[in-house]
C-alpha cells in the first residue's frame, strides 16, 4: 500500500544534505495577472540540484507535515530527475478563476489553441448564478470548447446537487471536487445518476490531501482522479497512486512557476494513459515567471523540454528578506521531517 503519512522516499537517492538544499535556494514571490485561489502574489522557492532545477512551494497555509510531500518531489526533481517519457507534449486546458462574465474573453486570450476550459465555481462570497453566468460566458466564447468547473469543494451536498444540475446543459466533461470529503463526493455522484446527470466527478483534495489517497477509488467516489506532483511527493509516487487506484487520470499543477510545471509536464509525459487535457497552463496566469522561457500553451499543448531559471528574473522577483527568511525555515523545518 502506499503511505498514509510522510511520502516514501524508498527509489530516490539518499536525501541530499539540507546545506546543499539551503546553499541553491532561491525564493521569489510572482504577481498574478488575476486574484486565482485567493493570491495575488505567488511566493515559490527554487532549489537546483545535480539533476536540474526543482520546485518547493507549498501553499503558506499548509503545515510541514502536508509540506514534507512537496520537498519530496522537489528532492526528486533535483537529485533524481524524472521517469522517461512515453510522449513528446501534453495537452493542457485553460483555466477561468472566479471572474465576472465579461472578464471570461480577455483570460481565454491568454491560453493558445486550447480546447478544454476548466472554469472555477463555487468561491467564497459568491452564488451559483454567478457561476452559471460565468460558465455561460465561456461557453459564449468557445462555443466548440470542452468544459469542466472545479468548485474546490466549495459546495455542501445539496448545493453541489443543485448547482451541477443547472450546469448539466452545459455538457460537463466533468466537475472536480465539489463537496470536501468523499461520503459527500459519492452522495453527490449517486444523486445525480439518480436524476439522470451523467456528470462526472473527478476527486482532486480527496487523494492529494488524504492520509489515504487510494480510498476515494476503494468508496467509489468518483468517476476520475486529478493528481499533482507535489503533493503528491513526486512524479513516481503519482505514477503508483494512478496505478494502483485504476481510474482515469487528469495531471494538474498547484500554481506553479514554469520549473514546478515541467514536474507536471513529466508527470504527464510518463502516464501510460493521458485521457484528458492536464491542468498545467497556469503559468499563463502569471504576470511574472523565472524563465525567459515560459511553460505555456502552443496551439493547446506543452512540450516535454527542461526548464532553467533566469538570474536577471531571479533577482528582479527576489523576495523580501524576512519572506525569503520564512522559507528557508520552513525548508529546514520540513527537511527534518523527511529525515525520520
Amino acid at each position: 500500500m502506499i503511505p498514509h503519512q510522510l511520502p516514501d522516499l524508498s527509489g530516490h537517492r539518499d536525501l541530499p544534505e539540507l546545506a546543499d538544499l539551503l546553499a541553491t535556494a532561491r525564493v521569489v514571490s510572482l504577481p498574478m495577472k488575476v486574484r486565482f485561489r485567493g493570491v495575488t502574489e505567488r511566493e515559490v522557492l527554487l532549489l537546483e540540484g545535480p539533476a536540474g532545477w526543482a520546485e518547493f512551494s507549498p501553499f503558506l497555509e499548509y503545515d510541514d507535515a502536508e509540506a514534507a510531500a512537496w520537498l519530496a518531489a522537489a528532492v526528486e526533481a533535483g537529485w533524481q530527475g524524472f521517469p522517461d517519457p512515453v510522449r513528446d507534449s501534453v495537452p493542457v486546458n485553460a483555466t477561468v478563476p472566479a471572474v465576472t462574465p465579461e472578464q471570461v474573453p480577455g483570460v481565454l486570450a491568454r491560453y493558445d489553441g486550447a480546447q478544454t476550459v476548466k472554469i472555477k465555481v463555487a468561491e467564497t462570497g459568491q452564488g451559483i448564478d454567478q457561476d452559471v453566468a460565468r460558465v455561460a460566458a465561456v461557453r459564449a466564447a468557445a462555443p466548440d470548447a470542452v468544459l469542466r468547473v472545479d468548485a474546490n469543494g466549495g459546495w455542501d451536498v445539496s448545493g453541489a446537487v443543485d448547482a451541477l444540475t443547472r450546469l448539466a446543459e452545459y455538457a460537463l466533461e466533468y466537475a472536480e471536487q465539489p463537496v470536501p470529503d468523499i461520503a459527500g463526493l459519492r452522495a453527490v455522484r449517486t444523486e445525480l445518476r439518480r436524476r439522470g446527470i451523467e456528470t462526472p466527478i473527478a476527486a482532486d483534495e480527496s487523494v492529494r490531501k488524504a492520509s489515504d489517497p487510494l480510498r476515494v477509488a476503494r468508496e467509489e467516489a468518483a468517476d476520475l482522479i486529478v493528481v499533482k506532483v507535489q503533493p503528491l511527493g513526486g512524479v513516481r509516487r503519482a505514477l503508483d497512486i494512478v496505478a494502483q487506484a485504476g481510474l482515469p487520470a487528469v495531471v494538474s499543477s498547484a500554481l506553479d512557476s514554469s520549473v514546478g510545471i515541467r514536474a507536471g509536464v513529466a508527470l504527464a509525459a510518463a502516464l501510460p494513459d493521458l485521457p484528458y487535457a492536464c491542468g498545467l497552463a497556469t503559468v499563463s496566469l502569471m504576470g511574472g515567471d523565472v524563465t525567459t522561457q515560459s511553460l505555456v500553451p502552443v496551439d493547446g499543448q506543452l512540450p516535454v523540454r527542461e526548464v532553467v531559471p533566469d538570474p536577471v528574473l531571479l533577482d528582479r522577483f527576489a523576495a523580501p528578506e524576512d519572506r525569503r527568511q520564512w522559507w528557508l525555515d520552513r525548508l529546514a523545518r520540513t527537511y527534518r521531517l523527511l529525515e525520520v
